[in-house]
């Protein structure tokens, strides 16, 4: 059976971590930017990160983040993956030493495959729909004819929600979809019922697509 993976960003809080760890969500999202409203505390995604079971991945968000916070925080937290937000270049993200993804800013970039060039050691490519020195989060979604292989695996953001993220899927058929904003109740807090709804949607999605009329 196809399955699309899930990673809920913008993770603050413990209950909510657990709620989207009981809805079988992959990996979490922890964001490390000083400047975003979903910026957690060292200490805070120490407590958040070890209270994860085996299999769910930690993710480091930054952008455009000092080199030296970077490495405080993956030798502090100790993260699975490495999302690199902003205008990072390729040796900048190597740097970390952790395996690392690269979000693109879709609301600039007109060539996918081209970008992604210019980033040969990542684990895969994450489009989102803000544009270059904007962040990520804000809601909004992109034209998703324009989410073109890159020979790694693609992560589909931006403006993804319940009511959109299944015509998402059977268009672009992502390896992951990253969702923040469509979970919440405000910037930083889950909504419980968002979250069910968002991992049912995605779970139909999927069925939907093993179908042999699909």
């Amino acid at each position: 059976m196809t399955r699309t993976r899930i990673k809920f960003c913008g993770i603050t809080r413990a209950e909510d971590a657990q709620a989207a760890v009981a809805l079988g969500v992959d990996a979490l999202g922890f964001v490390f930017t000083r400047r975003s409203a979903r910026f957690v505390g060292l200490a805070e995604a120490v407590r958040l990160r070890r209270a994860l079971p085996p299999f769910v991945g930690a993710v480091a968000l930054f952008m455009d983040d000092d080199p030296a916070w970077v490495r405080e925080v993956v030798a502090t937290v100790r993260p699975d993956l490495v999302q690199f937000h902003g205008e990072e270049a390729a040796a900048d993200c190597a740097y970390c030493g952790t395996p690392w993804i690269k979000a693109v800013p879709m609301g600039s970039v007109t060539d996918v495959a081209s970008y992604a060039t210019g980033y040969p050691g990542a684990a895969g490519f994450l489009l989102d729909a803000h544009a270059s020195g904007g962040q990520g989060g804000g809601g909004a979604t992109f034209d998703w004819s324009r989410a073109t292989g890159t020979g790694r695996p693609l992560i589909l953001a931006g403006g993804l929600d319940a009511g959109n993220v299944g015509a998402a899927i059977a268009q672009v058929r992502p390896y992951a979809v990253d969702v923040s904003s469509g979970i919440e109740a405000a910037r930083g807090i889950k909504d419980a019922r968002r979250m069910q709804d968002f991992v049912a949607a995605v779970r139909a999605a999927d069925h939907a697509l093993t179908r042999p009329d699909s």
